[in-house]
């Protein structure tokens, strides 16, 4: 039989512990209770904002608390995820997850890492990838782009939304399959890309479909071909690479939600639910198949390996191109 003292620290270590729980299971029941904060680590004007701000909306409009999109370019998207990354796991801060994690992970030390720091809680969509060059230009199809960048090796530019990204290695992978000598000019997300690229300050990018869509619509740039297997609904008079003769340039690319490590299961499972009413919304999915992506739910175990797939792909690109950290 144990000392009264000791009994009594015994009985109150077990009433703490039963608290503490109480309180968090309260918590999660009682989520969200205030405004949340989703951060897009890219600057405004990209399709990561779009996507940010639909599933906002959706959070919103079901639980009545504030999604605030909170834009945190810079440094290919670190800064943003690395302060998702330190935020508290309550729930209470989220950040978009995309391709350029993977392309992080081989070409950027930071303080945290992909695959242990961050919850992936779904994704959204997925996308094929346009080629698209200024109004102006005298391209007019793979071939042409080809024939100028050997005509001048070094010279013919390609802009980026970030180092090491699906853009970047897009580009990569192209040069490399076409064995040509192209000059990379990163930006800070796709929207500052596509404006200079309509300035004709750039030759070329490779674009997700909803930053230059109404762009290419309208004549402000023209698009030349499109990763995947078959033609974009948004671009049914745009060749793929296919037909181009380059089957090797695609990269298949998502997007989606994720937090900080430890967000509590019911969190993550309220959240993810969300978005999966979100994806199955028909006028959601109207919404992105005109913007040239595609609905895409996974679950949060669907988004980690998707996470994974990418890091081994883009490592294998990264490689193969001798892409170097900048």
């Amino acid at each position: 039989m144990c000392a009264w003292s000791r009994c009594r620290r015994l009985i109150a270590a077990l009433v703490l512990s039963t608290l503490t729980l109480g309180v968090a299971a309260a918590a999660q029941q009682d989520y969200p209770n205030r405004p949340i904060r989703y951060i897009s680590p890219f600057a405004p004007g990209g399709s990561t904002t779009v996507i940010a701000r639909l599933i906002g909306q959706q959070l919103t409009e079901a639980w009545g608390q504030q999604v605030v999109v909170d834009n945190r370019g810079g440094a290919n998207t670190v800064i943003g995820t690395q302060l998702a990354a330190e935020s508290p796991p309550d729930g209470y801060t989220l950040v978009s997850l995309g391709g350029t994690l993977a392309g992080n992970y081989w070409l950027v030390k930071t303080s945290y890492n992909a695959l242990k720091d961050l919850t992936p809680i779904a994704t959204v969509s997925s996308y094929e990838n346009v080629l698209v060059v200024p109004p102006k230009s005298a391209v007019n199809k793979v071939a042409d782009l080809v024939a100028a960048a050997k005509a001048k090796p070094g010279q013919v530019s390609f802009g980026t939304s970030s180092t090491g990204g699906p853009t970047h290695l897009l580009a990569a992978l192209f040069s490399t399959v076409a064995k040509i000598n192209t000059l990379h000019v990163p930006y800070k997300g796709g929207g500052p890309a596509v404006t200079d690229l309509m300035g004709g300050h750039i030759d070329f990018f490779f674009s997700n479909p909803i930053n230059i869509a109404a762009q290419v619509k309208s004549g402000r740039l023209r698009a030349i071909a499109v990763t995947g297997k078959t033609r974009a609904r948004a671009f049914p008079d745009v060749p793929t690479f296919i037909e181009e003769g380059l089957p090797e340039v695609t990269l298949t690319n998502w997007q989606g939600v994720g937090g900080p490590a430890g967000i509590p299961k019911p969190i993550i499972d309220k959240i993810a639910g969300e978005v999966k009413r979100l994806v199955a919304n028909p006028d959601t999915v109207a919404k992105l198949q005109a913007l040239g992506s595609e609905p895409n739910y996974h679950d949060p175990q669907g988004t980690a390996a998707l996470i994974r797939e990418d890091i081994e792909r883009y490592g294998k690109i990264i490689k193969e191109a001798n892409i170097k950290g900048e």
